[in-house]
């Protein structure tokens, strides 16, 4: 996959995909948290990222703002928008939802490509191995202003309860210029990097 250095440009959209129009801006009302670097990534220059969520009846809204000099940033190639594996290898942002039971959660993966990635795990770090209930497509939309990338996206509506609060984690993954990873989350309990662990995820209250 061949990968490009940000390029600081005017407004402009990198990728739509899953939706004929582009998703709304989320509403004041939003949650809005704010992502850390891992600990082990101290020689990281200074970046902001926030994620504002709003909960809906039929789905998720997600709008994520990273901020700072982005011109060390390696972001991969566009690609034809479809479901990928491995986007977790180069930029990536990512959510984490948990389902009514309290255990089982999904994983989906938003990459500056176009592409997407959806998955479903029993248990931490242990993937189900039947179909996962059939979702729709998420729906994105990626843009770049000078010092600023970010992404507005909505998710499908999970089996759960729609007056059930929420478990979920946000996180990201960011290559740099040089080759090397920093790993961003709402909270890192772990000596290393570890997306899956529910003590480093929030609650979101539901919709209603």
């Amino acid at each position: 996959m061949q990968r490009r250095k940000f390029r600081k440009t005017g407004a402009r959209v990198l990728r739509e995909y899953g939706a004929v129009n582009p998703p709304p801006h989320i509403p004041d009302a939003a949650r809005t948290w704010s992502l850390r670097p891992h600990p082990a990534s101290a020689w990281l220059p200074a970046f902001g990222l926030r994620v504002a969520v709003q909960p809906l009846a039929d789905g998720l809204w997600l709008d994520y703002a990273l901020t700072g000099d982005l011109d060390g940033l390696l972001l991969p190639a566009p690609q034809v928008p479809g479901h990928a594996d491995g986007l977790w290898r180069h930029t990536c942002l990512e959510a984490f939802v948990i389902e009514d039971d309290g255990r089982a959660y999904r994983e989906f993966n938003f990459s500056p490509t176009g592409q997407w990635a959806h998955y479903r795990f029993s248990d931490p770090r242990v993937p189900d191995l039947a179909p996962a209930v059939p979702l729709a497509a998420p729906m994105c939309e990626w843009r770049t202003t000078p010092g600023l990338l970010s992404l507005r996206a909505r998710l499908p509506a999970l089996p759960a309860s729609p007056d059930t609060d929420r478990r979920l984690g946000l996180s990201a993954v960011l290559e740099h210029r040089d080759g090397r990873l920093s790993y961003w989350a709402l909270a890192h309990p772990a000596a290393r990097p570890d997306f899956h662990d529910p003590a480093g995820w929030r609650t979101l209250p539901c919709a209603g």
